[in-house]
């Protein structure tokens, strides 16, 4: 019988911890480094779907100018976004900018490792077409997940992300995480 790990896990909170402890300064640096390099908040808050479809708020360093879905609406960021700032490009390319999600796990409300989770907006619209889409919220979303590491990720195709976090929800260990990380 397949064990099941706690929503989030021990381990999660004291990687996060660990984690935050050695990259406080320089995540500070990052945040006077978005605030001096555009006008707006250093962190972005974004409503997301989680665990058992229950929305949260996620933070990241902001990347993007304030006012970037003025004009589209929820748009996913596509390879050379024009709505990026300068050093947005650079956070993103480096995956700096997620650092903040770490918060995230010390809250519960994400774990490590796991589907990366998604607007609303845009899960309604997955789960309306991708038959098994929402089996993805039966475990906690993750900082970077199965899909992430086998390189779909971002606008890339929703199909082999799904079937990478259906592989991952049916096969989550602890070992399998250590393995993803």
């Amino acid at each position: 019988k397949r064990r099941v790990l706690p929503a989030v896990c021990r381990a999660d909170l004291v990687v996060a911890v660990a984690l935050l402890l050695v990259l406080a300064l320089p995540m500070l640096l990052v945040a006077l480094l978005v605030k001096l390099g555009s006008r707006g908040p250093a962190i972005y808050r974004q409503e997301r779907t989680g665990l058992g479809g229950k929305p949260f708020v996620m933070f990241k360093f902001r990347t993007m100018r304030i006012d970037a879905e003025a004009e589209s609406g929820p748009v996913w960021a596509k390879r050379n976004d024009p709505r990026r700032t300068l050093l947005g490009k650079l956070l993103r390319r480096l995956s700096i900018d997620e650092l903040p999600q770490l918060f995230n796990v010390l809250r519960g409300e994400m774990s490590l490792v796991g589907p990366r989770p998604e607007r609303p907006c845009f899960v309604q619209e997955f789960s309306g077409r991708l038959s098994g889409y929402n089996q993805r919220h039966q475990v906690p979303p993750g900082i970077t997940g199965w899909a992430q590491v086998n390189g779909w990720r971002g606008n890339t195709s929703l199909e082999r992300r799904l079937e990478c976090d259906l592989y991952y929800v049916n096969n989550r260990s602890f070992w399998f995480n250590v393995r993803i990380m």
